[in-house]
């Protein structure tokens, strides 16, 4: 019964992009926008090859600013400002998301590569403000991005989460390794389902598992 195997989480972890909202909503594809006009301005690189260098170093890295900053010393402090200073349209209130995660017992804080007032920017959108006792986001990691382990154990030791009673709800396979590892039980939140031993759970509709946990 996947209620009793949350049954001793008392801290749940959400991701933000992707697994807040969902893909339809594409806010990536203005992000990575900006990523590229960054770059080719920074780096003095064409159109090609900022692309080619941004998806390079989010495959080798985690995140496009981490290859940025290993490779180039990239300050990152204006990189986020930029590109994350994008449009809210695509995103919709949702009210039976917002229940669902309320219900919830005890905490509840989200964790994202992103910043911290780009997540409030989404969470507001989406009508789930004032539902989180923390927002973290790439920069209370030092600026190191998840998938890596110290990211994780950096915010987690911030926040003062105990791993073997969190959950952790995330798109990027990736992501889960390491919460895995740290015996926090795992969803995985994307259109299909993936074959991971890393992986505890699967859904395509966060608010419909979530209320199963619940009801």
């Amino acid at each position: 019964m996947i209620k009793a195997a949350f049954s001793h989480v008392d801290t749940w972890v959400f991701d933000l992009d992707n697994t807040l909202y969902p893909p339809q909503a594409n806010l990536f594809a203005q992000i990575e926008d900006k990523m590229v006009a960054y770059v080719i301005k920074e780096l003095g690189v064409d159109l090609e090859e900022a692309h080619r260098l941004r998806r390079q170093y989010w495959k080798e890295h985690g995140t496009t600013l981490a290859g940025l900053m290993e490779n180039h010393d990239v300050d990152p402090d204006p990189f986020l400002l930029q590109v994350h200073d994008i449009s809210m349209h695509p995103l919709e209130p949702a009210p039976e998301l917002a229940n669902a995660i309320a219900a919830l017992p005890g905490r509840r804080i989200i964790y994202t590569n992103g910043t911290a007032p780009y997540a409030e920017r989404v969470v507001e959108a989406r009508g789930l403000a004032g539902l989180f006792d923390g927002i973290y986001g790439v920069e209370h990691a030092n600026y190191r991005p998840k998938p890596e382990r110290q990211a994780f154990d950096a915010v987690f030791e911030r926040d003062g989460v105990k791993t073997h009673k969190a959950a952790m709800f995330e798109d990027d396979l990736r992501n889960l390794i390491a919460p895995f590892e740290m015996g926090m039980r795992t969803v995985h939140v994307a259109p299909e389902q993936p074959e991971a031993d890393h992986v505890h759970h699967h859904t395509d509709d966060l608010t419909a598992f979530l209320q199963t946990l619940t009801d």
